[in-house]
């Protein structure tokens, strides 16, 4: 019981390491930095402006937010496996007989749901990323300025982005 209050405890406080990477991702163009995510509903926004004068850049960048929104699905999960898991802690020890509505059997099954609709919903982020990136590439084939992503960090791995214009 201790175990899992502390994990619950160090999961939660470890996620406003994540809050602070969707807010620091700017992009340069003309030499300035634009920030990509002005909210964290609507990511890639600042992007628009420039993105929409490309009809394809802007259907990529509608989809890209579009499988970013919240889902009921996801929502539903993380709903359920709360209550589970504030039933399992309105409980009472006694009752070892009680194999599904036992009390470790209730905040197992409610810590594993939140878990999951988390990691659902991180993976299905870092997997829709490449629309963006793609989104940009089919901006910057047509239009100017370009846009150039700024360093990032992916993966755990520090990159940066640099940008070369050459004109004739």
């Amino acid at each position: 019981m201790t175990r899992l209050t502390l994990i619950l405890i160090l999961l939660l406080s470890s996620l406003s390491v994540f809050a602070a990477e969707t807010c620091s991702r700017v992009a340069i163009i003309n030499y300035q930095e634009v920030l990509v995510d002005v909210s964290s509903s609507n990511r890639g926004e600042g992007l628009r402006f420039y993105l929409e004068k490309d009809e394809v850049a802007k259907g990529l960048l509608d989809e890209y937010q579009e499988n970013n929104r919240p889902t009921w699905k996801g929502a539903a999960l993380s709903t359920v496996g709360t209550a589970l898991m504030l039933a399992g802690f309105l409980r009472s020890s006694e009752g070892h007989g009680e194999a599904l509505t036992g009390r470790g059997t209730l905040l197992l099954a409610g810590g594993t749901m939140i878990a999951l609709s988390y990691l659902i919903s991180k993976t299905k982020q870092h997997n829709n990323e490449h629309l963006l990136q793609k989104s940009i590439e089919e901006y910057n084939k047509r239009n100017t300025p370009r846009i150039f992503l700024a360093p990032t960090s992916q993966n755990g791995q520090f990159g940066i982005g640099i940008g070369v214009g050459q004109e004739f």
